[in-house]
């Protein structure tokens, strides 16, 4: 996988949650817009600050996601 340099993951924005560049943008938000049926020029004309490779990078997050498995641990 590349590397996503413009997905941030911080405790205190969001709830944690990551998003982009370290605005108040998440990936599950541009997931949704996605499923909802926007295009990318259509989420950038709505959100004007972000850039398409923005939305390529949340993609690429989200999907890495969907096949990650977590394993629970003993303690």
């Amino acid at each position: 996988m590349k590397h996503l340099d413009r997905i941030t993951l911080n405790p205190d924005q969001m709830g944690g949650k990551p998003c982009i560049r370290g605005l108040r943008v998440t990936v599950g938000t541009i997931i949704g817009l996605y499923a909802s049926g926007l295009s990318a020029v259509e989420i950038i004309k709505q959100y004007p600050y972000l850039e398409e490779e923005d939305l390529l990078q949340a993609l690429s997050y989200a999907s890495w996601r969907s096949e990650e498995i977590e394993v629970p641990v003993a303690v």
